[in-house]
């Protein structure tokens, strides 16, 4: 499995991460199996929240063989001092871990989540207290609006971004570069979401086929190694794939023989693109 630096952190990280979601609403033995698979393969980097599901529940008991030696990621979408500071202890104490690799504010969308963030008795209150205590050793945040990522960045030297960059989004929508440019020239890690992501669900019914996918994600091999080649070219460290256990088994296969993607590659990627109607940067129909 090959490994990339994280920004300036130091730190090397398995080119996927296992996100939580891979885990949520299963037993703890088949939770315990998919940790260890991903151990097997080299995976060091674990994406986790308290939104998903019971994923804290089971991924903490599942690490506990591994924890020294895995990258464990964390975050809050509580934007007040007090909620992040209970969201984080609870997570430590539910995750069976002192501390957190990477402390991230989730799922910044508005500019509105950034003010209160940084305000009197927000979140980064917490964040900068937690880092001082040993309870977090680095400091992110995720986001899914360009504008509030921006902000984010201007505010503070985040050591971390998690940030859809998809093929579809970037291609189509030119939802991403940007953000690239900003958190590289800060020589920030930048850790990809939304890799295997095609498009929105053409029918909500279809979502009942995958639904660990608020998305309709690529199940097209060919499709699969073009999209997931595309956001590893990039320059990002890493890449969580979407929650559902067949298409992160694939995203497995594709990082154990990720090669740069080609020019005819992304021309392929980007035609595609044109007729797809990607998850974030542009108006819906």
């Amino acid at each position: 499995m090959p490994r990339r630096a994280l920004g300036r952190t130091g730190e090397k990280l398995s080119i996927i991460a296992l996100g939580g979601i891979v885990v949520s609403k299963e037993s703890q033995s088949v939770a315990d199996q998919y940790v260890r698979e991903a151990i097997d393969h080299g995976i060091n980097y674990f994406d986790v929240a308290p939104t998903y599901g019971d994923a804290q529940d089971r991924l903490g008991p599942a690490l506990i063989p591994f924890r020294r030696n895995v990258f464990l990621a964390c975050k809050t979408t509580k934007r007040d001092r007090q909620g992040a500071e209970a969201e984080l202890n609870h997570s430590l104490q539910t995750l069976q871990t002192d501390h957190f690799d990477v402390y991230q504010l989730h799922g910044l969308t508005k500019v509105e989540d950034v003010e209160q963030a940084f305000g009197p008795d927000g979140a980064m209150e917490t964040f900068l207290k937690a880092k001082k205590e040993g309870k977090t050793r680095f400091i992110g945040f995720s986001a899914h609006s360009e504008e509030a990522a921006l902000l984010a960045m201007d505010k503070f030297d985040f050591d971390t971004i998690l940030f859809p960059i998809n093929f579809a989004c970037l291609l189509k929508a030119g939802f991403g570069p940007e953000i690239i440019a900003r958190a590289k020239e800060k020589k920030m890690g930048i850790l990809a979401l939304k890799i295997l992501a095609r498009q929105r669900w053409p029918e909500e019914s279809m979502r009942k086929t995958y639904p660990k996918c608020w998305y309709q994600p690529i199940t097209d091999p060919a499709e699969a190694e073009l999209a997931f080649k595309f956001t590893l070219s990039q320059p990002v460290t890493a890449a969580v794939p979407p929650g559902d256990p067949r298409i992160f088994k694939r995203a497995l296969e594709l990082a154990h023989r990720f090669t740069p993607i080609r020019p005819e590659e992304e021309s392929t990627l980007r035609a595609l693109a044109a007729g797809l109607n990607p998850i974030f940067g542009q108006q819906q129909a």
